[in-house]
């Protein structure tokens, strides 16, 4: 399988020199400081009361994009409880290499927002299919002719018109707020799109605030924190507008009917913060654990960009002190260490220590700062797992483990999905009940759980 995946380069490489490995570990250690990010913190705070400037939140949307749906229906609400202005751009999709599998991440996160929206208090319909273009087109031009005030009053009613696929809508609220030509939606797209590039991202349903950025209502619980923290709230006793939902480990406990196969690589940030939650779920509510590996996106032909990887790396340091998970002693371990511990993987699961071996190896890699591109970094790997490193050391290297990781990939592919970590409920017979991706998605999967508990088959 690995000679069907060439060496990418650039943000993509799959195997850097060890000065390149270095400095890449050294400068996603310092992005991800808490005590970085307390000092820009202060410096841009400092910079916005020096000039007498106003809490300014700006705010990226997708039209075809359902996160963006979901965060134009709080759009109103954020101005109405902090004191902040909102500045509302018009962008197009990801650009290149960002996402690279553009037609999937869309069509799953159709099915996402649906399944998570109802938990956020949101609506969004089940369409897993795309909205009709000439209705995108005519939302746009709608939305190009807004200034950011009515903007924020009629995204959310043109969204849901959008969805509905209610043309009649559409016009009534084009005769209530106006619209513009193709060619100034081009203009204010392009507008959009400059200001998104300018500040390093590269997704709709972004909101941005003095150097951070919060996708969607899935991190508005950062922002919300951040301004009450600024004294911005003008309710403080009231709960956030949207609060993260937190995994609920029981009460009800499974008999033998539920399978949860968890697919994690060994480089992503988003698996090492939530490896030990999922572990833990599974424990805990009785459910079989399957662990099913896939190589990481950049070692299987996937490409990405430097953007893509900082914001990837800043925000897993986000999620995870928020959820007080060991994080941030970086070494990257792009590459050859990835391959020499998927080498032990099938004798570490002859000797049912395979979850110890995958957890050491996140640890030693995201928390520990352990080189295991070298001998004494992997001899701390195979050691903390409860393994015998002279039994490992003869044994790494070992062929045939490419095999299993593309079995596991082309089953992520067949539920939808590409990227890791990724979650497949399944039942006694083997059938799928819902697969769902993202770290930010335990909390969901746990209440799945117990709604199948509770309910049996009528559990959605």
């Amino acid at each position: 399988m690995s000679e069907n995946f060439k060496e990418l380069g650039g943000a993509s490489t799959k195997d850097p020199t060890s000065k390149q490995r270095w400095r890449a570990s050294r400068f996603l250690t310092k992005l991800t400081s808490e005590e970085e990010l307390l000092k820009i913190r202060a410096l841009e705070e400092k910079k916005r009361s020096k000039k007498g400037s106003k809490h300014v939140v700006e705010y990226f949307h997708f039209v075809e994009d359902s996160y963006s749906h979901l965060s134009a229906q709080v759009l109103k609400k954020l101005p109405e409880r902090y004191d902040v202005e909102i500045l509302c751009h018009l962008v197009s999709g990801p650009p290149g290499d960002s996402a690279p599998e553009l037609d999937m991440l869309m069509k799953l996160s159709r099915i996402d927002a649906h399944l998570v929206a109802p938990e956020y208090g949101l609506e969004f319909p089940e369409h897993p299919g795309a909205p009709a273009e000439s209705l995108c087109r005519f939302a746009e031009e709608i939305l190009a002719a807004q200034g950011h005030r009515t903007f924020i009053d009629c995204a959310q009613d043109i969204g849901h018109a959008l969805w509905a696929g209610n043309e009649g809508t559409l016009r009534d609220l084009a005769r209530k707020y106006g619209r513009v030509c193709s060619n100034d939606v081009k203009d204010r797209i392009a507008s959009g799109n400059a200001r998104r590039s300018d500040l390093k991202h590269y997704l709709g349903a972004m909101f941005f605030y003095a150097g951070e950025w919060y996708w969607g209502v899935d991190r508005l619980y950062h922002l919300e924190a951040r301004l009450a923290e600024l004294g911005l709230d003008k309710r403080p006793n009231k709960p956030l507008l949207i609060s993260r939902p937190e995994i609920e480990w029981g009460p009800l406990k499974d008999a033998g009917t539920l399978t949860l196969e968890f697919f994690p690589t060994m480089r992503s940030p988003y698996v090492a913060i939530i490896y030990d939650r999922t572990l833990r779920l599974a424990k805990e509510t009785g459910v079989r654990l399957v662990l099913r590996p896939v190589l990481p996106m950049v070692m299987r032909g996937l490409k990405t960009t430097h953007d893509k990887g900082r914001y990837i790396f800043w925000d897993a340091s986000r999620e995870a002190r928020a959820a007080a998970v060991p994080f941030g002693n970086i070494f990257d371990s792009v590459g050859k260490p990835v391959r020499d511990c998927h080498s032990l993987f099938d004798w570490a699961c002859e000797l049912g220590r395979e979850r110890e071996l995958f957890g050491s190896f996140l640890s030693c890699v995201f928390a520990r700062r352990i080189n295991t591109n070298t001998q004494k970094g992997m001899r701390q790997v195979v050691e903390m797992a409860g393994l015998d490193w002279k039994e490992a050391k003869v044994r790494i290297g070992n062929l045939g483990w490419e095999d299993l990781l593309e079995t596991n990939r082309k089953a992520l592919y067949e539920a939808g999905i590409w990227g890791t970590p990724a979650f497949r409920l399944l039942n006694k017979d083997g059938e799928e009940l819902v697969s769902l991706w993202g770290q930010d998605r335990l909390w969901l999967l746990s209440r799945k759980i117990q709604r199948y508990l509770e309910s049996g088959k009528n559990w959605l």
